[in-house]
């Protein structure tokens, strides 16, 4: 007879089998991952070390760089509307016969071969309950719906349908015949129209699952959709929330319009609701909440995503297209404008989530339909040193000056200039002509350039609650913008803020920072013509980010201190990226708003290390960068989808997706 002690440690060694087994697997397919990496590497090396890449290098730069300076209003009027007629008269007619293939569909070429390669095992997860609110769908589309979800490729899963009453006479049979043939299938008929979040609470009391996930009755789910939560659950027992990334589906069911989402940004959905499809949430979270709120209706989900936020910061990303928007007449996912109430909705629920959370601040409308822009009220007038290093160039310093002082809509500031060594006498002249201004402070710094140096220096000197660190070849154009910086530069657990800065050409030369973009970091939208909403909206929407240029970075003097301020050792190069990636480490968010607008009069040609000294200068801290932050780099901007080019700052698609 077996003891208990031998039973446990049979157990025990079972558990330790399994494990290594485990251990195997995932090795195995980091080696395949490696193998593809360099593969991939070798051939991008190749192809940028040709001839016809060298050549059509040098175009694009003469182009960018040269003409586009020359004659700004040829991007800034007639590219636009070439590509705007171009889009609307050839490219779209010809792609919906077929006769030309678009950038998304080779993707999804590239896509389909690595899914066809994923050997991995299946994961042991929870039953995952799908909540189906039904309401007068077209039943093509609800039968493509319910196909989906029996089509998954992991089969642990439950489909929970409330139907709302429906007044079309083909539904109800058709529900009927899904449940009888399949008993995960769960149908109510609701006596009477209780609205989308009701008919959404009575699917919601079928669930039997530990996680819950929503699907329109319209829509469809890839393949691989719960295969890949249960995966992601597995990975990280803990979460309580996950979203993945999604596209859309026309009639004819070609995929098009794909959404690359950022890992989880509590700023980004309080400016749209970013999360949308497919989410999933632990069953208990939502029975804890109360589940959907009746008189939100068209925006319930993002009532309760915000909800959902004020209890669980474990949030998980899944970077993978898992949902297929339908977009058909009279459906969000083809007019933005099909469901207006959603959007007071939306308002609604924003305001509501400021009370609950006890940020006082104003929900007005953002730039585009759909999304939101949050005036954070501020806690008293704090001053704000605004700290300017230069030399000489006394016509650029006197155009950001006089922009600050004569537009600048808040009080409380102090202008602290910095002089790197001038040596022309009408800088001197001018400073003197700037002694009656009781808001400005001039400060020597005689040593050779560095320009954390030169900041940490002036920091030390001061005591106001805020830095911002702005060049001095910037030009102020938004009045509001300290009070914007200032508004999400106060809360708590943001420690940098940063700007929409344009060239003068009104082209976007910042709209934040993304790592891995040319190797170490890149300005997402750069050269986007201004007014232009950028990759879903991101260039117009508050939200946070890895990083942001301190050609205008606003922090607490607090945070600047605990990070020890920036790193000396970056002269040159990458010391804003650093500095924001340690702000990071510690726990705060980095946040960038369009909201503050100004010019950036840096060269558009400014361009590459010419020579020795510097190129030796920018390797050594480019090598320093790399070898700090390498882990970081390796695994990829969490706001920044790995599916997206880290060859250009357009947010395209990666011409391959990468090996999972």
């Amino acid at each position: 007879m077996r003891t208990e002690e031998s039973v446990d440690n049979d157990k025990r060694e079972q558990e330790v089998a399994e494990l290594q087994a485990v251990i195997r697997r995932q090795e195995s397919a980091l080696a395949r991952q490696e193998r593809t990496i360099a593969r991939l590497e070798r051939e991008v090396q190749a192809m940028a070390g040709s001839k016809v890449w060298r050549l059509a290098e040098f175009f694009r730069r003469l182009f960018r760089v040269h003409l586009l300076n020359w004659f700004p209003s040829l991007q800034l009027v007639l590219f636009p509307a070439l590509r705007r007629a171009w889009r609307r008269f050839l490219y779209l007619p010809l792609e919906r016969r077929g006769l030309i293939t678009s950038e998304y569909q080779r993707w999804l070429a590239w896509e389909k071969r690595v899914a066809e390669g994923d050997g991995g095992a299946l994961p042991s997860g929870p039953l995952l309950s799908i909540v189906m609110p039904v309401y007068n769908v077209d039943p093509q589309w609800l039968d493509r719906a319910i196909d989906s979800v029996r089509a998954q490729s992991w089969q642990n899963w439950q489909l929970c349908i409330a139907d709302d009453a429906s007044t079309d006479p083909r539904l109800a049979p058709l529900l009927r015949a899904a449940a009888a043939d399949d008993p995960r299938i769960e149908v109510h008929f609701l006596p009477a129209n209780q609205g989308i979040a009701g008919a959404s609470n009575a699917a919601l009391a079928l669930a039997k699952g530990e996680f819950v996930g929503l699907l329109d009755n319209d829509d469809e789910l890839a393949v691989n959709a719960l295969l890949e939560v249960a995966r992601a659950i597995e990975a990280d027992p803990e979460v309580d929330c996950l979203y993945s990334d999604e596209d859309k589906i026309d009639e004819q069911g070609r995929r098009y319009d794909p959404f690359f989402k950022p890992d989880w940004s509590p700023d980004t959905l309080r400016s749209y609701n970013y999360l949308c499809h497919f989410t999933v949430v632990r069953r208990r979270l939502l029975t804890d909440l109360g589940g959907f709120r009746s008189g939100y209706d068209g925006s319930q989900d993002y009532d309760l995503f915000l909800r959902v936020s004020e209890r669980t910061g474990k949030i998980a990303h899944i970077p993978q297209i898992l949902y297929h928007w339908r977009a058909i007449a009279g459906s969000v996912g083809q007019r933005g404008d099909a469901k207006m109430y959603a959007y007071d909705s939306a308002r609604r629920a924003l305001a509501d989530h400021l009370a609950r959370t006890g940020l006082a601040g104003e929900v007005a409308d953002g730039r585009f339909l759909g999304s939101y822009h949050i005036r954070y009220a501020l806690a008293g007038s704090p001053e704000v040193a605004i700290i300017i290093p230069g030399k000489d160039q006394v016509g650029v310093l006197k155009r950001c000056l006089d922009s600050i002082l004569s537009r600048t809509s808040y009080g409380n500031y102090r202008l602290v200039v910095v002089d790197n060594g001038s040596v022309e006498e009408a800088t001197e002249a001018y400073y003197r002509s700037l002694q009656g201004e009781p808001r400005l402070t001039l400060l020597r710094y005689p040593q050779p350039f560095n320009f954390s140096a030169i900041n940490n220096f002036a920091a030390r000197q001061l005591e106001s609650d805020y830095l911002l660190f702005l060049n001095n070849d910037t030009e102020v154009l938004s009045p509001d913008w300290l009070e914007e910086l200032l508004g999400l530069g106060q809360r708590p657990e943001v420690g940098a803020v940063g700007c929409l800065l344009y060239y003068p050409n009104d082209t976007v030369q910042h709209g934040g920072v993304f790592l891995g973009i040319g190797g170490i970091a890149g300005h997402g939208h750069k050269y986007a013509v201004r007014g232009e909403y950028g990759y879903f909206g991101r260039l117009q929407v508050v939200q946070n980010l890895s990083a942001v240029t301190a050609a205008c970075l606003l922090t607490r003097r607090q945070v600047f201190a605990e990070v020890g301020g920036f790193e000396e050792r970056l002269s040159h190069a990458f010391n804003d990226v650093d500095l924001c990636l340690q702000i990071r480490r510690r726990g705060y968010l980095v946040a960038y708003t369009p909201f503050a607008e100004l010019y950036h009069h840096e060269s558009l040609s400014r361009g590459y290390e010419n020579t020795p000294e510097k190129k030796s200068r920018f390797r050594q801290e480019r090598e320093f960068f790399e070898e700090r932050w390498a882990a970081l780099l390796a695994a990829g901007d969490p706001y920044y989808s790995p599916h997206l080019s880290l060859t250009r700052e357009d947010f395209s698609l990666r011409l391959r997706p990468p090996c999972r």
